[in-house]
């Protein structure tokens, strides 16, 4: 498999999963505002949509972040970093990874847009204050999004959450996030992935 990716973007979820699910796999850093891959390559001919990440893979390639979530996972079930299809708890981890995405991904990742007037990211972070209060309830009753196990649905949590010192959101007013945080920063296949990205 060969990940696409750009440092610190939201290809650095799978990128972790990569690494914590022990799947062989080659990584290429992509400049997504030249549209390039570090070999020159024309990203645009790799995926049509020009974002990251992108997974090419025996079968094809694969874009979106919780769709290649899950198809990493389920390359090494074993591991147990999603429940089975079948079973209900697959489906909380599917709307867990849904809430990541749509209502944290989208609103804190729409600050770094530099053509947001400034009412606009306060309308943003007015939102996202909302659904960081939910996540903190949900965090100080258990260590992880699923409970009291590491999932895919913590690395994407973990990458979207660590944009928000770049966005103007103080996250110290939620001590179970920032203990969470911290959680996952000590995983050794997070700090393994940290560091081929430059981020550590």
């Amino acid at each position: 498999m060969k990940l696409y990716y750009s440092p610190g973007a939201c290809s650095l979820a799978p990128h972790i999963a990569l690494n914590e699910l022990g799947l062989s796999h080659s990584a290429e850093k992509v400049d997504l505002r030249a549209k390039k891959t570090e070999t020159g390559e024309d990203f645009l001919g790799v995926n049509s949509k020009g974002y990251v990440p992108t997974l090419e893979t025996k079968d094809g390639t694969l874009t979106e972040v919780q769709v290649i979530l899950q198809y990493l996972a389920d390359k090494n079930p074993a591991a147990g970093l999603l429940p089975k299809f079948g079973d209900i708890s697959r489906y909380r981890a599917m709307e867990m990874l849904n809430f990541v995405s749509t209502e944290l991904h989208k609103g804190i990742g729409g600050l770094f847009n530099p053509a947001m007037p400034d009412a606009g990211k306060e309308a943003i972070k007015g939102r996202v204050a909302v659904r960081l209060d939910w996540l903190e309830k949900q965090l100080a009753k258990s260590p992880y999004l699923l409970g009291d196990a590491f999932s895919v649905a913590d690395a994407y949590a973990f990458t979207v959450l660590g944009w928000t010192k770049h966005v103007g959101i103080d996250l110290s007013g939620y001590p179970a996030i920032g203990a969470y945080l911290g959680r996952i920063a000590a995983r050794p296949a997070v700090q393994k992935t940290l560091k081929a990205e430059g981020l550590a």
